[in-house]
């Protein structure tokens, strides 16, 4: 038996393994990114992703039978997250800390960019995140958050306003020709 096919209770069947296989190599990735587009935090995404794809291989065929895959393995992870994030909340207050990019010079470039998103609130993280990482229509966005198209659209609209404003380049003493 090899590691692929250890499950938790019962020998798979060959067709389930290869499936959960086929979606983790196809989706791992992209899904990561788009977590750590909301979380702002490389581990945390990485450790929200492995999860979903735990809960997946725990519900057997009930997820092989899901339509799209990588939008409830994204939601799953979203949830874990919200329901962290809660924990902390209501248990003790968040400390924040900035972890180091697993690969500073591939980074460097973007740290602007992270550094803004990170002074969103999470509520706009997550729009931005499923927005332009996932390209999640607005209306797919909504749906998976639970909230109307007006409030995405809203969400979409003031991120891109604080992001402008924290990314424009301070023009205090540059004279323009």
């Amino acid at each position: 038996m090899d590691q692929d096919s250890i499950t938790f209770g019962r020998m798979p069947d060959l067709e389930d393994r290869v499936s959960l296989r086929d979606v983790f190599d196809a989706s791992y990735r992209k899904l990561v990114v788009q977590l750590f587009g909301i979380t702002g935090d490389f581990d945390e995404a990485e450790d929200l992703v492995q999860e979903a794809f735990v809960r997946a291989a725990a519900s057997g065929r009930r997820f092989l039978r899901v339509d799209n895959k990588e939008a409830w393995l994204r939601t799953t992870a979203i949830n874990a997250h919200r329901s962290r994030w809660r924990k902390m909340r209501n248990g003790r207050r968040a400390q924040q800390r900035m972890l180091p990019p697993r690969d500073p010079e591939a980074l460097e470039e973007h740290v602007e960019i992270i550094t803004a998103l990170r002074q969103l609130p999470e509520q706009q993280r997550q729009v931005i995140a499923l927005h332009y990482l996932a390209d999640l229509p607005v209306h797919a966005i909504a749906a998976e958050l639970g909230v109307p198209d007006g409030t995405v659209k809203s969400r979409l609209s003031r991120a891109r306003d604080a992001l402008a404003a924290s990314l424009a380049p301070l023009q205090e003493g540059v004279d323009h020709v």
